[in-house]
């Protein structure tokens, strides 16, 4: 594997001239490049479509919140988003992440006209995180409501959710309203006591 590992960093130094990626990194024998969103869809192309790296596949995207990363430690824009392509020629597989420069309005290009198996996973990435996908043809919620409040996969989004639906018997639908119940205390009781740690 470590040799199809620097095969793959060799043809990317070659594909690409010097700052078009901002890194390329290797850990578990998987090869990562970040690319800043403006040369986003270029690369992206660039990886498909060269015949010596040849990412016939998109095998997965998903959205990132980094606004506590590492214990806190993250220092740089808060929504990202990942790819995985998979070159079947040359039996490679490859990560690529760039990042929404605006924290408060994540957006990052779709990737729908490179490869339309991307369709749902950007609504997925925006429905759970909240990053928009311009170019996208049917960008709306996937897997939470219409209605739903938020982005869910957010970390700052509360446990129990900005609002809830119940059955109103007086209207005859189903209606939305604030949440009404207390928020769960996560941390076992025997860890909120306060002389915990001076217990033996």
């Amino acid at each position: 594997m470590a040799v199809e590992t620097a095969q793959l960093t060799t043809a990317l130094g070659a594909a690409f001239s010097e700052g078009t990626l901002q890194s390329v990194s290797t850990a578990l024998d998987e090869v990562t490049v970040v690319v800043a969103v403006e040369r986003y869809l270029d690369v992206m192309r660039t990886l498909r479509d060269r015949p010596d790296l040849r990412f016939e596949m998109l095998i997965d995207l998903c959205g990132v919140d980094y606004s506590s990363y590492g214990g806190g430690a993250w220092d740089g824009p808060r929504f990202g988003v990942v790819c995985h392509l998979l070159s079947l020629s040359n039996n490679w597989r490859l990560r690529v992440r760039t990042f929404a420069p605006d924290d408060d309005f994540p957006v990052v290009p779709s990737l729908v006209d490179v490869w339309p198996s991307v369709n749902w996973f950007e609504r997925e990435a925006f429905d759970l995180y909240g990053v928009m996908f311009p170019g996208h043809p049917d960008l709306r919620r996937l897997l939470t409501d219409y209605g739903f409040v938020g982005h869910p996969f957010r970390k700052d989004f509360p446990i129990s959710g900005y609002v809830e639906m119940r059955y109103d018997p007086e209207q005859g639908r189903v209606i939305y309203q604030p949440v009404t119940i207390e928020p769960r205390e996560v941390t076992p009781r025997v860890i909120r006591e306060e002389n915990y740690a001076e217990k033996e």
